[in-house]
């Protein structure tokens, strides 16, 4: 099953997320053979989460996954979005075509608001992952998760249809991992 778990930094937290760096690193080095895309988000320079999509056997082992990573431990995050995700494009962040030389990149997650909208992914969008966000057993939908190359947080939004998400969230997102 695949999951995404975007933890939401708490204000303030910036210099325990750099201590914690190298713990968080080692941590995620764990589940690299999981990964289907990683990194962190930004406002401007300042970091304002962490986003984690991968193939764990369940929900209880995607909460595990969230809750002992050492910075949620330390008290970094303010909360813990974890939702069940379907990858409609079959690939991980590795595979995305032009690398990591395009960009600016943004996660946009659209959360629901009724009937189930923008299940499969648009054409023509410079998409590096996408799918719907699920229940945990997977027979709800919940909204839309994608990450896009967009020039703008405008453009990226503009991949879900306006009008059928309770709200949408558009974070600039840059690829992660360890560095080197």
């Amino acid at each position: 099953m695949e999951f995404l778990c975007y933890h939401r930094d708490r204000p303030g937290s910036g210099d325990l997320r750099f201590a914690l760096r190298e713990a968080h690193w080692g941590y995620m080095d764990g589940f690299a053979g999981a990964m289907i895309a990683r990194g962190p988000t930004f406002e401007g320079d300042t970091l304002t989460g962490s986003l984690h999509v991968l193939t764990l056997p369940d929900a209880a082992a995607a909460r595990a996954f969230a809750f002992d990573e050492p910075g949620y431990q330390a008290g970094a995050y303010r909360d813990v979005l974890i939702r069940r995700w379907e990858n409609r494009l079959g690939r991980t962040m590795w595979d995305f075509p032009p690398g990591r030389d395009g960009g600016p990149y943004f996660l946009v997650l659209g959360l629901s608001a009724g009937p189930a909208a923008d299940l499969d992914p648009p054409a023509g969008a410079a998409l590096i992952a996408y799918g719907p966000l699920l229940s945990d057993d997977g027979s709800q939908w919940l909204g839309t998760a994608a990450l896009v190359s967009a020039a703008s947080p405008v453009e990226a939004r503009e991949i879900l249809t306006a009008g059928r998400y309770a709200a949408v969230e558009v974070h600039t997102w840059t690829f992660g991992g360890r560095p080197g």
